[in-house]
């Protein structure tokens, strides 16, 4: 894995789902349960005040490489004195 920025983390589902083009009705939940885990992440980083980005890559040409549904909690740029980041 190639970080992106100081804190990187990846928010995973037990319930395997290609991408988000694949997902159903029935998986809102586990939408849902990502977000809020990514909320609570951020959280326990210490980057929920200084601001983080929520993200997932869709299909090859939207950068998506690994083929599991996953959600990318990136941030913490202040922590090395940078906050002109475009990621």
């Amino acid at each position: 894995m190639h970080p992106a920025a100081p804190v990187h983390l990846l928010i995973v589902p037990k319930k395997h789902i290609r991408s988000i083009n694949d997902l159903q009705k029935e998986d809102e939940v586990i939408i849902s349960a990502l977000f809020m885990a990514g909320k609570n992440m951020a959280k326990k980083q210490g980057v929920n005040k200084s601001g983080y980005k929520l993200l997932f890559n869709v299909e090859k040409g939207g950068g998506q490489v690994i083929f599991h549904l996953h959600l990318h909690l990136i941030g913490g740029w202040d922590k090395i004195g940078r906050t002109d980041f475009l990621y």
